[in-house]
């Protein structure tokens, strides 16, 4: 061991030589909030001025030094920020690749991944980049730009780039940093651009994200984008058949990858039932999914967005550095904010170029007036500098007025240095053009400084020009629905029974079985002490002895009534009531009954649509009673709540009851409506109501593709509203007119044919299989009258307005017939109109008329007050119109 090691007591310090106490605590109540200001501005929230992250305003910087218009390797990029960034390369690689994906501010050129499917991108070595056209337009200007120093003091970067632009909501935003988050959601490029437009004239604007991946988004709770807002977004489902899906685009944050893995993870929980998935993906997303056998497509649907990442709910939390401060703010104010920098940027720029056209204005004046004036010669005996300078400052004195500002001795300088090749040559024709060119620009510069407004908003239209083309939304704006869980999960269980013992459960497998289940599922159970509860489904749960009914229970079913004959343990009678259960707490104990101790059910049944049997009760033969059986109809009470006595059936004691008859729903029918905005039917109100259905009653739908289907009334049944025409109840006798377009020969077509199908789920197409041809017109009526846009033949800008009654054209025929030609022109705008009324008269009609005032007939015979008169209306002639009336009587 060396000598350092081998320490001696004497050698250790004592305790009156420390001299110094660190208190921890104060050290760490500094360092953690130097640390959390650092996070805060330097790494995870971007500023409000150009709405990038550092990290990404010097990747910016750094390639715009290197520019040159054309690739560099995303590798050297990296080196160049480096010199800008005191961070390890790999978080800047990911910074570029970041805004690369976003295909905004940089061209890329290889393999950069893939946001849909979670591809990452090549090493750096292997991919290139360059700053967009856009970029270069919209970012960058040194003049505006306020600059400081690198964080070793060699370089020189922005403190925020000049963003003429809402950058920080077309790109969005993500970072975690010390006690707080941001979350901003990119916007569309070309509704941004109008928006500010619309800022800029005065009006109120809305904007909501838009997403690379696609997909459908509710924007109801979007609260723009502030703390506590929240958006759902949902994959794009098409049903190709009853045993195909297929996925077309993704909800944002997701990709196709973990988008699968939940969709066979909820399969495997049994939450769905499909037979495979399929990705399909290449240049578009096409995840197909095969149903197993018996599957509802509509219920799938419903059943992926419920149980998978099909549907995601994202929650936005827009925080930005305003002023070296994180803020909340919504994103309405952002956009405000970037509105008034970039009129405030525009602005400057105007200023700055006003003041250089004043300059160029000024000097092209000296150096005319220098040398038209011979000034040059003055200066020949001067034999020192100072002289020249006084001398030349003595020759300019007559014209000095005339300038904008006084001249210095550094304009006098520049005029020396005019060389004498250039004086020999000059042009004082030429030197006017330029100033007057100057002259004229500075007048357009000054009228834009007064018309700033006007200038900004030109500035953003021609920004949607260049630039807007192939940036529409990709994210389709929808209102959803609500999809309960406990509907759309498949039956993944069977629910046994034991009776005897007070059992139920999916895991008593040698018992009773009385349904199929989901894990998802409420039960309820009834007893013959006339108590009931319900309780979440398990393996297996006690509800206690001698139940006599369980099953499914279904909140808020308004259909389910239950029937019952109960015995009042207090009074001995017998008490009769229909009820419903439509909420109550799960695991606590009702009663059928009024709860009386001794109390018991005599008899009960569910009736899932109402119905209400007849029974005969039988009393006891010791009984009082004159009649000992009789008969009892349950429609004769009426449906209370759970709560409710009844009423009595009887005072004396019962021996039995039996079922005489089964009854008839006592309901009605169910009021259907069909909410356009989501394309779902409902039971509240929303949307168009389209009729009170029984049980046995259809839906018609009629689709752009020229099909019928006949469906059942189901609320979890899917209708696309883009491509739905005509929704309505079906009537067997309705008589569906239709104009077609036939793909094939162009020609319109008109047909009148009745329903004749009864298959219920199942498309008929009625039009041209032709590819191209399309429905243009569908209408439900027995007799409509259209009125519509024909082009002329020959014509390109003429078109003809048209009115027809289409009975007039075609009869009704078979859903099969091609049709009678309507058209053999383009025709479009087609609409039904009421029916005229009888305004025009046939020829031959006769009217009665009195007059109170004495007239002269064409014959020549007078009328009198009080004579009739008699005449024809022609057939197009309004009846109003005197001047048209044939007098013959």
């Amino acid at each position: 061991m060396s000598d350092d090691n081998n320490l001696s007591n004497s050698d250790l310090p004592h305790d009156d030589e420390i001299q110094e106490t660190l208190q921890l605590s104060g050290m760490y109540e500094n360092w953690f909030l130097d640390y959390a200001s650092y996070v805060i501005l330097e790494r995870a929230v971007p500023a409000i001025e150009d709405g990038l992250k550092p990290v990404q305003r010097r990747i910016l910087h750094a390639m715009k030094e290197m520019d040159d218009g054309r690739f560099n390797k995303v590798a050297n990029i990296i080196g160049s920020t480096m010199q800008y960034h005191p961070h390890g390369d790999a978080s800047i690689g990911d910074a570029i690749v970041g805004l690369g994906q976003k295909d905004l501010l940089i061209d890329t050129q290889g393999n950069w991944g893939d946001v849909r499917t979670g591809d990452s991108a090549a090493a750096p070595r292997y991919i290139e980049a360059r700053l967009s056209k856009f970029a270069l337009e919209v970012l960058f200007n040194p003049q505006t730009t306020r600059w400081q120093l690198s964080y070793d003091g060699r370089k020189r970067e922005p403190i925020t780039l000049p963003v003429k632009f809402p950058l920080l909501l077309a790109q969005g935003v993500e970072g975690i940093a010390v006690g707080l988050s941001t979350k901003i959601l990119p916007h569309n490029f070309c509704e941004l651009l109008k928006a500010s437009i619309d800022l800029l004239n005065g009006k109120e604007v809305a904007v909501y994200p838009d997403f690379p991946t696609g997909g459908m988004a509710d924007f109801t709770d979007y609260n723009q984008g502030r703390r506590g807002g929240k958006i759902k977004v949902r994959a794009k489902i098409e049903e190709v058949d009853k045993k195909t899906l297929i996925i077309r685009d993704i909800p944002f944050g997701t990709t196709t990858t973990s988008l699968i893995e939940s969709i066979v993870k909820a399969n495997d929980k049994g939450k769905i039932k499909i037979k495979k998935v399929i990705d399909n993906t290449a240049k578009d997303v096409e995840i197909q999914v095969q149903l197993a056998p018996g599957q509802s497509p509509d219920i799938t649907i419903d059943a992926l967005y419920a149980f998978t990442d099909c549907e995601q709910s994202i929650s936005p939390n827009a925080c930005v550095i305003v002023n070296d401060k994180p803020l909340f703010l919504g994103v309405d104010e952002i956009l405000r904010i970037c509105n008034q920098q970039t009129v405030e940027l525009l602005r400057r720029e105007l200023e700055i170029k006003k003041a250089e056209l004043l300059e160029k204005i000024l000097f092209s004046s000296l150096e005319k007036i220098f040398i038209e004036n011979r000034i040059y010669r003055d200066i020949e005996e001067c034999e020192t500098w100072e002289a020249v300078i006084k001398t030349i400052d003595l020759g300019l004195e007559p014209f000095k007025p005339q300038f904008y500002r006084e001249i210095t001795r550094e304009d006098i300088v520049r005029l020396t240095e005019i060389k004498i090749k250039r004086i020999s040559k000059f042009d004082a024709f030429k030197a006017d053009e330029l100033m007057r060119k100057l002259e004229d620009e500075l007048a357009q510069t000054e009228h834009h400084l007064a018309h700033i407004t006007e200038y900004a908003i030109h500035y953003y239209q021609n920004l949607l020009t260049k630039y807007g083309k192939g940036r529409e939304r990709k994210t389709e704006i929808r209102n959803f629905d609500n999809i309960a869980a406990t509907i759309v999960a498949a039956n993944n269980q069977k629910l046994y029974i034991n009776r005897q013992e007070g059992f139920i459960g999916y895991g008593l497998k040698k018992e009773e079985y009385i349904c199929e289940c989901s894990d998802l599922d409420d039960i309820i159970a009834f007893k013959r002490d006339g108590s009931y509860k319900i309780v979440k489904i398990n393996d297996k749960v006690f509800v206690g002895k001698d139940i006599m009914h369980a099953a499914v229970f279904n909140k808020n079913d308004h259909r389910m009534v239950y029937n019952t004959v109960y015995l009042d343990g207090k009074t001995g009678r017998a008490f009769g009531k229909r009820f419903q259960v439509l909420g109550i707490t799960r695991d606590k104990d009702y009663d059928v009954s009024q709860g009386n101790a001794g109390s018991k059910v005599l008899y009960f049944s569910a009736n899932p649509n109402g119905e209400a049997e007849i029974i005969t009760i039988f009393l006891t033969s010791g009984s009082k009673a004159r009649i000992k059986q009789f008969e009892f109809d349950f429609s004769t009470l009426e449906i209370k709540g759970r709560s409710a006595k009844g009423n009595t059936l009887t005072k004396y004691p019962v021996r039995k009851i039996q079922l005489k008859a089964e009854g008839k729903s006592t309901l009605g029918g169910v009021d259907i409506f069909y909410d356009t905005a989501i394309g779902r039917l409902n039971r509240d109100g929303r949307g168009i109501h389209l009729g009170n259905f029984e049980a046995e009653d259809q839906i018609l739908v009629i689709t752009r593709d020229g099909c019928y289907e006949l469906t059942n009334f189901e609320l979890t049944n899917h209708y696309d509203e883009s491509q739905t025409l005509l929704i309505q109840k079906f009537e067997q006798e309705a008589i569906i007119t239709a104009i077609y377009k036939d793909g094939s020969s162009g020609t319109a077509y008109v047909k009148r044919f009745v329903i004749e199908t009864s298959t219920a789920n199942k498309k008929f197409c009625f039009i041209s299989e032709s590819k191209g041809s399309e429905l243009l017109f569908v209408s439900s009526n027995d007799d409509p009258t259209i009125v519509y846009e024909e082009r002329l033949p020959g014509k390109k800008a003429a078109v003809e307005s048209k009115t027809e009654k289409l009975s007039d054209i075609i009869d009704v025929k078979g859903w099969k017939a091609i049709g009678n030609k309507f058209s053999t022109s383009t025709i479009s705008n087609i609409r039904e109109v009421e029916p005229e009324d009888d305004a025009l008269e046939e020829i031959g009609e006769t009217e009665t008329h009195e007059y109170d005032a004495e007239v002269e007939s064409d014959t020549g015979n007078s009328l009198h007050v009080g004579d009739t008169i008699e005449f024809k209306i022609d057939k197009k002639a309004p009846k109003d119109d005197s001047s048209q009336l044939d007098l013959f009587s």
